[in-house]
C-alpha cells in the first residue's frame, strides 16, 4: 500500500493557497479557526484552569499536551484514533462530560484538515449523502441525550466491547477484506450509530471499523471517514453552542488550545502516512492500536462498573 509523495513543497503550497485551491484553503482554514479560537476566547492567565478540577497540575496539563500530539499523529497516519485515545485518558482525570465537550473541538479541526488534505469533496457527498444525513441525525440525538442524562461508564464500556470484538474478528479471520462490497443500509445504520456514540461518549469505532473492512485505499479511506466525522463534529459543536449550555466560551477556548498543539502531531502523522508502507503493516497497526485503546477503556470502566 502506498500513498502520495511524502515530500512537502512549501512554495507550491503557498502558490495553490493564493490561487484559492480547495485542498490548501481547507487545510489552512481548519488550522486558523482553532488558532483564532485560542486567542479570542482566552479567559486570562488567572482563569486558565478555572473550568477544571483544582487538582489538575501543570505537569498534568503538560501530559495532556503530549497525549494530544501523539493522538494527532495517529489520526494523521490512519484516519482515526484521536478521540479513542484522548477521551478515556482525559475523562479519567477531569469530569467526563467536560472531556466529551472540550474534545469535540480538536477532532473537528483534524477532520476538516484531512478533508482538504485528501482532496475529498462534493463527489463523496453526492455518493454518500444518506450516510452523512443519518450521521447528523445520530449526532443530534446524541447531543440531546448528553444534555439530559449522565451516561457514566456504561457507554464507553460497551464501545470497548465492540472494539475488542472487532479486533478478535480481524485477527482470527486474517484481516478479512470484502472487495467492492457496499451495502447502503448497513453503511447508513453505522453512520447513525457513529454520530450518536461520538455525541454521547466522544468514542466512535464503528465507522472506522466498517471502512477498514470495506475500503482499503488509504486516501479514500481517510478522506471519506474524515468527511463524515467533520460533518458530525460540526453539527455537534453548533448544537452545543446554540441549543444547550454544554459549550461555554471557556470550553471553546480550551478545546481550541488542545487543537492547536494537536496540529504538530497531525502534520507528523500526515508525513508518515505519505511514506510507502504495505497493507499488512497497516492492518496490524490499526488492530494493535484498537487493542490498546480497548485495554485503556476497560481499565477506566470495569472498576467503576463491577468492582
Amino acid at each position: 500500500m502506498s500513498t502520495q509523495s511524502a515530500g512537502i513543497d512549501a512554495k507550491q503550497f503557498v502558490t495553490n493557497l493564493r490561487a484559492f485551491r480547495y485542498r490548501e484553503v481547507m487545510m489552512v482554514a481548519a488550522t486558523l479557526a482553532v488558532v483564532v479560537g485560542s486567542v479570542v476566547f482566552f479567559p486570562g492567565a488567572e482563569n486558565v484552569t478555572r473550568g477544571l478540577q483544582s487538582n489538575v497540575s501543570g505537569t498534568l496539563l503538560a501530559l495532556f499536551v503530549v497525549v494530544a500530539v501523539g493522538a494527532g499523529a495517529v489520526k494523521g497516519m490512519i484516519g482515526f484514533g484521536y478521540s479513542l485515545i484522548t477521551t478515556p485518558i482525559f475523562a479519567s482525570v477531569i469530569d467526563p462530560t467536560l472531556a466529551v465537550v472540550v474534545l469535540a473541538i480538536p477532532p473537528w479541526m483534524i477532520n476538516m484538515f484531512q478533508v482538504g488534505e485528501t482532496d475529498t469533496g462534493l463527489e463523496f457527498v453526492r455518493r454518500e449523502w444518506v450516510l452523512l444525513l443519518l450521521a447528523v441525525v445520530g449526532s443530534v440525538v446524541g447531543v440531546t441525550f448528553l444534555a439530559e442524562f449522565s451516561t457514566g461508564p456504561i457507554v464507553p464500556f460497551l464501545i470497548g466491547l465492540v472494539i475488542f470484538g472487532y479486533v478478535l474478528f480481524q485477527v482470527f479471520q486474517n484481516f478479512v477484506t470484502i472487495e467492492g462490497a457496499h451495502h447502503p443500509v448497513a453503511l447508513s445504520v453505522t453512520g447513525f450509530l457513529e454520530g450518536f456514540l461520538l455525541a454521547v461518549a466522544n468514542l466512535g469505532p464503528l465507522l472506522p471499523a466498517y471502512f477498514h473492512t470495506f475500503e482499503r485505499d488509504v486516501d479514500r479511506y481517510i478522506g471519506g471517514l474524515s468527511m463524515v466525522l467533520a460533518t458530525i463534529f460540526t453539527v455537534r459543536i453548533l448544537q452545543m453552542v446554540l441549543f444547550t449550555d454544554l459549550m461555554t466560551t471557556y470550553r471553546l477556548w480550551l478545546g481550541s488550545v488542545i487543537a492547536v498543539v494537536t496540529v504538530v502531531g497531525l502534520l507528523l502523522g500526515t508525513y508518515l502516512r505519505r511514506l510507502e508502507f504495505d497493507e499488512e503493516k497497516f492492518n496490524w497497526f490499526v488492530v494493535a492500536l484498537l487493542f490498546v485503546i480497548t485495554l485503556n477503556i476497560f481499565r477506566n470502566t470495569i472498576p467503576a462498573l463491577f468492582l
